[in-house]
């Protein structure tokens, strides 16, 4: 196989109505899209989404460090060139990387030889089968009573696991609504973007304690106050910013700060980091908020982890999708209540509607 081009392109999602969470809004999600194509004329897509909310690289650059390696990928020809200049530039790119630039170039290299091979993604990744993802619904901050509208609404859309974004005060009279509307049988979990300090989190999650809450994502902003924390609260403790790395996840065990982590493949760098995580902890897969693309390379790893016996076995926070009012896929993953189904075909499945990129181009 020999790589002939590729392709970086900027493009935005709009979200149906604004996404807010401690961190701040949202009305559109940016992203890059990364294609790469073979002289037998087979594409591969990767998808970067840059965490602008959290302070990570913006998405000018990552579109620059995906054009750099892009630009050495087709001088080499090859992944893998042999020594010489060629080589030397495409290793500098692939240095060069950020996490969600890395996620984007692993994921194209996936769904490329996975399409050349003829199987589908998770195949390559060793999964022998693959199975619906079970996902949870993604609530926007809002008041108690809109966030229960908005809980209502996915739940009877066969969702079952609600994850509420907290962080911007009146927690437990949301949770309690929440509850209140949907009853005994529904998860509650929560994620505070590590909006609370130590003793805000505990006053917190102290108050939400008896309103059975399956777990809180990133409560507070490091491993060792997250260690603190809990030996404060009986509610499961979740990395997410905090644990971007193996190493990160290794170090969250020695202290003990955590029971388990999400993982979101543009934060970490991709389906490889990922598995290294889960190797260290109990993971679930998380989407950043990602396109077709991204939703549909996690779903894929999630049936490597699931293989594997790596995952946490709750539910994935891959449903995002249906926040979005517009698509550039034709064909993508599809939601079916709470089950995310993976698309038909080889490598990741997912087929680019080329006037909807074109309407979305940044």
């Amino acid at each position: 196989m020999t790589l002939v081009s590729a392709e970086t392109v900027p493009y935005a999602l709009p979200f149906r109505e604004p996404y807010v969470t401690a961190r701040g809004s949202l009305s559109r999600r940016e992203m890059v899209l990364f294609r790469l194509r073979s002289s037998e004329g087979v594409a591969g897509l990767g998808e970067a989404v840059p965490l602008s909310l959290r302070g990570g690289t913006g998405i000018d650059e990552v579109a620059s460090q995906l054009s750099e390696l892009g630009e050495a990928l087709v001088e080499a020809g090859v992944w893998s060139p042999p020594a010489g200049d060629g080589r030397t530039r495409l290793h500098a790119a692939m240095a060069a990387l950020s996490a969600p630039a890395a996620c984007a170039a692993v994921t194209a290299r996936l769904d490329l030889e996975s399409r050349e091979r003829d199987l589908p993604a998770w195949r390559a990744l060793g999964a022998l089968s693959a199975e619906p993802v079970t996902c949870n619904a993604t609530l926007g901050a809002g008041s108690p009573s809109e966030t229960a509208r908005q809980a209502a609404l996915w739940a009877a859309d066969g969702f079952r696991t609600m994850k509420l974004k907290v962080g911007l005060g009146e927690e437990e009279a949301t949770v309690a609504a929440v509850r209140a509307q949907l009853g005994d049988e529904a998860r509650i979990r929560l994620d505070a973007n590590a909006a609370w300090d130590l003793e805000e989190a505990g006053r917190a999650l102290a108050a939400c304690e008896p309103h059975r809450i399956e777990l809180v994502e990133q409560p507070v902003a490091g491993l060792a106050e997250m260690t603190r924390l809990r030996h404060m609260t009986a509610i499961p403790i979740a990395a997410d910013e905090s644990v971007c790395s193996a190493a990160d996840a290794e170090r969250a065990v020695e202290l003990e700060a955590c029971d388990l982590a999400t993982v979101k493949l543009s934060k970490v760098g991709g389906h490889l980091d990922a598995v290294g995580i889960a190797e260290q902890l109990p993971v679930y897969l998380s989407s950043a908020l990602d396109g077709p693309v991204g939703i549909a390379a996690a779903a894929h790893a999630a049936q490597q982890l699931r293989q594997r016996r790596l995952d946490a076995g709750v539910a994935h926070g891959l449903a995002t999708q249906r926040l979005f009012s517009e698509t550039i896929a034709s064909v993508e993953c599809e939601l079916r209540g709470d089950r995310l189904h993976l698309p038909q075909g080889p490598g990741l499945g997912v087929e680019i509607d080329e006037v909807a990129l074109a309407r979305q181009r940044l």
